[in-house]
């Protein structure tokens, strides 16, 4: 099973905008969201929360791809996020997800019994380059008691 196949399995809401998950590892995660006029806003682009749950789940596969080996005895978390969109967003819209801390740090602090949180930045294109939007999910590790 790949991790955007375990993604989808486990995160019912990100089968819903029919997600391809064009890359995914520890490094980068690469998602693209086919323009479908059902999640288009009122201007024809897609809406702000289609956008959110695309980069939101580009995040998740980057923390799946870095952090898969540490699911038996830690959950992964979103803590927070915030999302700031800049351009109008028309089409195809891809989110590219990097990983803010490397992961052996994450692990370390997990393997001192702390719950570590980490950075997932996302930037979300569309098919022309230009950058509509950025998001920040700071994760968290939480241990299994």
């Amino acid at each position: 099973m790949t991790v955007g196949d375990m993604l989808v399995a486990t995160v019912p809401m990100a089968r819903t905008l029919n997600l391809e998950f064009l890359e995914t590892t520890a490094e980068r995660a690469v998602v693209r969201m086919p323009d479908q006029t059902d999640y288009h806003n009122h201007v024809g682009g897609p809406h702000a929360g289609a956008m959110f749950t695309l980069a939101e789940s580009a995040s998740g596969a980057i923390v799946i791809a870095a952090f898969g080996d540490q699911m038996s005895r830690a959950v992964p978390l979103a803590v927070k996020a915030e999302i700031g969109y800049k351009k109008l967003a028309m089409g195809v819209v891809t989110a590219t997800a990097t990983l803010g801390r490397p992961v052996a740090d994450v692990v370390a602090e997990l393997d001192e019994g702390k719950r570590p949180e980490f950075p997932v930045t996302i930037e979300i294109q569309r098919a022309d380059g230009a950058v509509t939007g950025e998001m920040t999910v700071v994760w968290t590790l939480r241990p299994n008691a």
